[in-house]
């Protein structure tokens, strides 16, 4: 029997753990997902155990080999930004894979941005909002200044994609993509590492950039590998190779993040502090985002409405877009964008209201949809404003939702708005990175199917 031919990719996600084998036409023909628990880092915060996750990785990997059905071609990884692994000078990990979520000292804060300009400055430099450990630089920063002797023995400090790639390859290297989320590393003007990089001695611990189309090395069996990208970055791939138009993707999960490529001026003030950002494509260019708590705050709501009306939690799935609730519950979108304050709010009215004013679970969830685009628009209209864009392409739970997409065709009434649907986004656009090292077919023109709402 002939075995397939196909891409592997190790897709680290911070619930699930996935393993992915695309064929050369990109079509997805396995997925192997696997949850670990978490363990506690020194300080007793919850972090990944990096220790299982290499495990993992090389069984997973071993067990590809002797596959009867499958022939590995090539192999690439994509993952969560914003966790660094250190290495030490023997090649072994010598510290806990920290928790991006993990409280910033705020003295060590202040000492950093009085010493560099200010939080204003250093954040619009680096097209990265003040995020404590969620800035991964400023993880590294706290190593050197709280732990000295351990950042001394420090040989490489690699962002979790491309230490991924490392435990296959022994290759040291890092990503435009993993840099260029949030890090407070990157100065976007000048394109390169910012001088507090250089001052605090950081990037002696940063191997060379490598690019996301080249391969990092070879596996001991020889099997083309590359060097990983960060997850949000590599969802993009898809989109940016399946359509030329200028668009943006709002990829709706725990958060609403709405990325245009297509928008390349520099974040203002306002922006920031606007919860908005800058991600670097695969090609090394800006992708202006903006960031909203919306998937978070309906997986509460949705609950509190199950329990009011004794209902299940994920009733809300089988409630059907009412056109008279639609029109009710309505909001004024243009005298909203007349109105936008410079900070969005962390979640919609919606809390406060009383759910006895409602006469059915229906009519309550149509107007917390209606609340949440509320912010959503103006969220979205922050890095869609004053550019070409026409389509918006909407990913995730949402996607599904047709209340939230009626809504959201209305607000935008401008835009082509499209519930599109990509089989594992980021971990396809980790294969499609690296597509000519490992696929000799031309890459397929069908890739995002779409589903039109509205006009």
């Amino acid at each position: 029997m002939n075995k397939i031919p196909v891409i592997a990719i190790f897709d680290v996600g911070k619930t699930n753990k996935k393993l992915l084998l695309f064929n050369e036409q990109y079509e997805l023909l396995q997925e192997d997902s696997r949850p670990m628990e978490e363990i506690n880092d020194e300080d007793g915060f919850p972090c990944d155990d990096v220790q299982a996750l290499t495990a993992w990785i090389r069984e997973s990997y071993a067990r590809l080999l002797s596959s009867e059905q499958f022939e590995v071609k090539g192999i690439n990884f994509s993952g969560y930004g914003a966790s660094f692994v250190y290495i030490g000078q023997d090649g072994r990990v010598v510290l806990p894979l920290y928790n991006y979520l993990k409280p910033y000292p705020r003295p060590l804060l202040d000492k950093f941005y009085s010493r560099y300009g200010g939080e204003e400055l250093v954040a619009s430099q680096t097209a990265s909002p003040v995020l404590g450990s969620l800035n991964s630089g400023m993880q590294v920063y706290r190593l050197k200044e709280e732990r000295p002797e351990i950042f001394g023995l420090v040989k490489a400090a690699l962002h979790l994609p491309q230490y991924l790639s490392y435990v296959l390859t022994g290759a040291l290297h890092t990503d435009i993509t993993s840099i260029g989320c949030h890090t407070g590393l990157w100065h976007f003007s000048e394109n390169n590492y910012h001088q507090w990089v250089t001052e605090e001695k950081l990037v002696d611990k940063f191997p060379a950039i490598k690019n996301c189309t080249e391969l990092a090395g070879h596996t001991g069996e020889g099997i083309p590998a590359g060097a990983g990208l960060h997850d949000s970055s590599s969802a993009l791939i898809p989109y940016l190779a399946s359509f030329t138009d200028p668009f943006v993707l709002l990829s709706t999960g725990t958060w609403c993040i709405t990325l245009n490529p297509f928008n390349s001026k520099p974040l203002t003030i306002d922006e920031l502090n606007s919860d908005c950002l800058c991600y670097l494509s695969y090609k090394g260019s800006p992708v202006k985002a903006s960031r909203l708590f919306a998937g978070n705050e309906h997986e509460q709501q949705v609950k509190r409405l199950a329990a009011y009306f004794n209902t299940p939690v994920d009733y809300y799935k089988s409630v059907k877009a009412d056109p008279a609730l639609l029109e009710k519950y309505r909001p004024d979108y243009s005298l909203l964008l007349e109105e936008q304050e410079a900070r969005i709010p962390a979640e919609s009215v919606f809390s406060t209201r009383d759910l006895e004013d409602f006469s059915s679970y229906e009519e309550a969830y149509h107007l917390l949809i209606a609340d949440i685009m509320v912010l959503q628009l103006q969220s979205s209209q922050l890095v869609i404003r004053e550019t070409a864009v026409k389509k918006i392409f909407v990913d995730g739970g949402f996607s599904k939702n047709p209340i939230y997409m009626r809504l959201l065709a209305e607000a935008f009434p401008q835009m082509e708005v499209y519930a599109a649907t990509v089989s594992q986004a980021s971990a396809l656009g980790a294969a499609m990175a690296i597509h000519t090292h490992w696929n000799s077919q031309p890459m397929p023109d069908s890739l995002v199917q779409l589903k039109k709402y509205g006009h």
